[in-house]
């Protein structure tokens, strides 16, 4: 198997494990429906351990273009290799989410909601505030990759790495997640909307697209701060790269915070405008 494959594969089983968990727990009529917060992200994590499993020995297992970008930034992988991987997961992913919509077909009916639908497929805010949610998206993914460069700086019981990454991101999701949903990776959100765009789903609304650019950006600006971070904490290779994108993440939490303070409350009984 290439890295091309390998990175296709696991970005593949990564959505059809961690999307189908979503789709159980929020799709009418499962026998897991309404199961809740602890189950999609437990669901999630052991979603990224299968996938490092089965093709990290062949590619590395990215299976994210954040890690694959976070890594390139850092100095620990070729930059004229990432193209190939971050296309590869997003066909993956692409092909993941259309396993998941096979596998739950009758429910798309029994749903009702179209925003529910979208849910499966793709992230959103819980409040939609651009500049807090591209903070949430960015800071998820910092703590991603510099856990990950962490966990790859120890030796561990063989066979146990990829456990202990997938419990990484149960704790992303249990503690950063409640915001934005926690994309934390450009091909697990992107490849999948595409999907939900395309896919003939019963009943289904929009793709919501203005929102999309978030959970791609602030990951992969989060993913290489992340890792740079790491890279000038416990290496000590401070990269001029880390300067402009710490630069970029000061201004935009700035811009966050001034939005923020000079934003309308709103009214009682009102609901949050998107």
């Amino acid at each position: 198997m290439t890295p091309f494959a390998a990175e296709l594969v696991g970005t593949m089983f990564l959505f059809i494990l961690g999307g189908g968990v979503v789709a159980g727990t929020i799709l009418h009529k499962t026998k897991a429906e309404g199961s809740g917060w602890i189950v999609i992200t437990l669901g999630w994590g052991f979603a990224v351990a299968f996938p490092v499993y089965a093709v990290g020995g062949i590619s590395g297992a990215h299976l994210n273009p954040a890690v694959t970008l976070g890594l390139a930034a850092a100095g620990d992988f070729p930059w004229e290799q990432a193209p190939a991987y971050i296309l590869a997961q997003m066909i993956g992913a692409f092909l993941g989410a259309s396993f998941v919509w096979v596998y739950y077909l009758p429910h798309w009916k029994e749903t009702r909601d179209p925003g529910t639908k979208l849910a499966v497929f793709a992230t959103g805010p819980a409040v939609r505030k651009t500049w807090s949610n591209l903070i949430s998206e960015m800071l998820g993914t910092a703590v991603l990759l510099f856990g990950l460069m962490a966990i790859g700086a120890h030796r561990f019981t063989e066979g146990l790495n990829p456990l202990i990454v997938g419990f990484l991101v149960v704790s992303i999701g249990l503690s950063l997640g409640a915001t934005t949903g926690y994309a934390i990776n450009p091909a697990r959100d992107l490849g999948p909307r595409l999907a939900h765009a395309v896919l003939p789903i019963v009943g289904k609304g929009s793709s919501d697209w203005p929102y999309a650019w978030i959970p791609v950006v602030g990951p992969c600006l989060g993913g290489m701060l992340g890792a740079l971070v790491y890279k000038a904490l416990f290496v000590g290779t401070v990269s001029p790269l880390l300067w402009v994108f710490a630069a970029l993440a000061v201004g935009i939490v700035l811009v966050a915070v001034f939005t923020e303070n000079h934003s309308r409350p709103e009214g009682p009984g009102q609901p949050e405008k998107n």
